[in-house]
């Protein structure tokens, strides 16, 4: 799941790997926006907040989503250059590694969240979360040649209903499977992060910041495996 690239997935891969990364997505959206009221997944909700506080001059509130946004980006530019740095040295298992990487992340931000004795930022905490988001979505859109892309739910949604059109519409039998399995695709990635969504908020209302921590937990049981798999 997290080895093969691009052509060389199957579509059983791909709904495994949109299925587990939609999940931990969906769950660390909503707990972070349970604790702190900020959206660590939903960049394009939070674009649009931008320019609605910027059309009633509260500019620090959309400095504050700036930053957000911001931080989604660069934690998809430190993915992407991770992996680029470990492909070029011929790690099979770098996709894994970032994984990881965002399994750390996730795991330290709810270690704070949960434990630090004086209040922290929520904007900090939820700038650290869209980062980790920007990770994840990096990777399974390189390792997936962009047909998995776990935050992205407007567009997923999207292709639902333009896959349904042509699967209405004439088209051989390959042509029919194809599109009927993208579909299967995208509606897995929208199940599991809304059963994520749930999940976050069910996790934060018992257990607090440690719900960062269990959704880590499943990121790292995904990517155990693949650790000792170094070279191509």
């Amino acid at each position: 799941m997290l080895v093969q690239e691009g052509a060389t997935r199957t579509l059983a891969t791909d709904l495994l790997l949109a299925a587990s990364l939609a999940f931990v997505a969906g769950g660390v959206n909503s707990a972070g926006y349970l604790a702190f009221g900020y959206f660590s997944a939903n960049m394009t909700g939070n674009v649009s907040l931008i320019s609605d506080h910027i059309s009633t001059r509260q500019f620090a509130i959309a400095l504050a989503f700036m930053a957000i946004v911001a931080m989604f980006i660069l934690g998809a530019l430190a993915a992407s250059s991770f992996i680029q740095i470990g492909k070029a040295r011929g790690l099979r298992n770098i996709y894994a590694l970032t994984l990881l990487a965002e399994a750390a992340l996730l795991m330290g931000v709810g270690v704070a969240a949960y434990g630090s004795a004086r209040p922290v930022s929520g904007l900090t905490i939820v700038g650290l979360l869209s980062f980790a988001m920007g990770i994840q979505n990096a990777a399974s859109t390189r390792i997936s040649l962009s047909r998995v892309r776990t935050t992205h739910v407007s567009g997923i949604a999207t292709d639902i209903g333009v896959g349904l059109a042509m699967l209405l519409g004439e088209g051989d039998h390959h042509q029919r499977r194809e599109i009927a399995g993208r579909l299967k695709l995208h509606s897995v990635t929208i199940t599991s992060f809304l059963a994520g969504g749930v999940a976050g908020v069910l996790s934060y209302n018992t257990i607090d910041g440690l719900a960062f921590c269990a959704f880590s937990i499943v990121l790292f049981g995904l990517c155990m495996r693949y650790v000792g798999r170094r070279a191509r």
